[in-house]
């Protein structure tokens, strides 16, 4: 019983996800002729072009889903009949939704707000579809496949490749002008993406180094109710022990700790990363 609920609930996240994906494509990116990459902005050059040959201009939900059955089988062999056959769902839910949606004319063409719209939709679509650990098919799913055979290339840095020859045959047929807001685009669909696959639970993990240690830990007990760990270190040049303190806070709490830390050590040498998610005592669903 729990998996065919844990199906359903999948299912409903891919539908839903390819959906608001579709709502970019059809209502922003395909009446500005803005290509962000992926098969659906192949698909839109592919439309402009056919029409500037044979005077027919061939659908973007057509053309998504011909351009994506090779590498749907492809994939079988690589991904598995199970992440095949899920992605496949999404992908044929994405192109029938393009068909049902009317392609709707912005009227006043302001590309920075279109950019950042779609941007937005497609971000939250792709979140939504990436948190069941499938995908729409397309170049994420062709890149993977590819990462297979030459498997010293990040999947990510082929990924990138592949939707920047998309954005270059866009700017090439559309204009570099387009193309520009294009990318803002893509940098608003990426940040989306990972605040909803993060949950927006992203952290700060920091490393103090600090002969005060302990006087820095007592502080960050007392002022901001976090926990820290001491990681016993040695320095390579001076060969003397040095403790180094590890704490993780939220981002809106990081100019209190450095601001704390400095009070005590103007002198504390200092690391700031970003983590993706934290989850545990203090954090997340057991925060108290």
């Amino acid at each position: 019983m729990f998996r065919y609920k844990n199906l359903f609930k999948e299912l409903c996240c891919l539908a839903a996800g390819t959906i608001l994906m579709a709502a970019a494509v059809n209502w922003i990116y395909e009446p500005l002729d803005m290509v962000t990459g992926g098969i659906s902005g192949l698909a839109i050059v592919v439309k402009s072009v056919s029409y500037n040959i044979a005077g027919v201009a061939v659908p973007v939900w057509i053309s998504n889903f011909v351009i994506n059955i090779p590498i749907f089988i492809w994939g079988i062999f690589i991904k598995g009949k199970e992440f095949i056959a899920k992605t496949l769902f999404a992908n044929s839910v994405f192109s029938t939704a393009m068909y049902i949606m009317p392609v709707l004319d912005p009227g006043r063409h302001d590309y920075l707000l279109a950019a950042v719209v779609g941007g937005v939709l497609t971000g939250m679509g792709l979140g939504l579809v990436f948190t069941t650990g499938y995908s729409t098919g397309g170049t994420d799913l062709l890149s993977s496949i590819i990462c297979r055979h030459i498997p010293y290339y990040p999947v990510s840095s082929v990924l990138f490749i592949v939707d920047s020859l998309v954005i270059i045959a866009g700017a090439i047929v559309f204009g570099v002008y387009i193309s520009f807001y294009a990318v803002i685009a893509v940098f608003v669909t990426s940040s989306v993406m990972d605040f909803i696959l993060s949950g927006g639970k992203a952290c700060k993990q920091v490393f103090i180094i600090s002969p005060k240690y302990e006087q820095i830990s007592s502080k960050i007990f007392s002022r901001m109710d976090r926990g820290a760990t001491l990681i016993e270190a040695k320095g390579m040049y001076s060969k003397n022990s040095r403790p180094i303190l590890l704490c993780v806070v939220a981002k809106k709490e990081i100019a209190e700790l450095t601001g704390l830390v400095k009070n005590i050590d103007r002198n504390a040498f200092v690391i700031i990363s970003e983590i993706r998610e934290v989850f545990g005592e203090g954090f997340g669903q057991n925060k108290q």
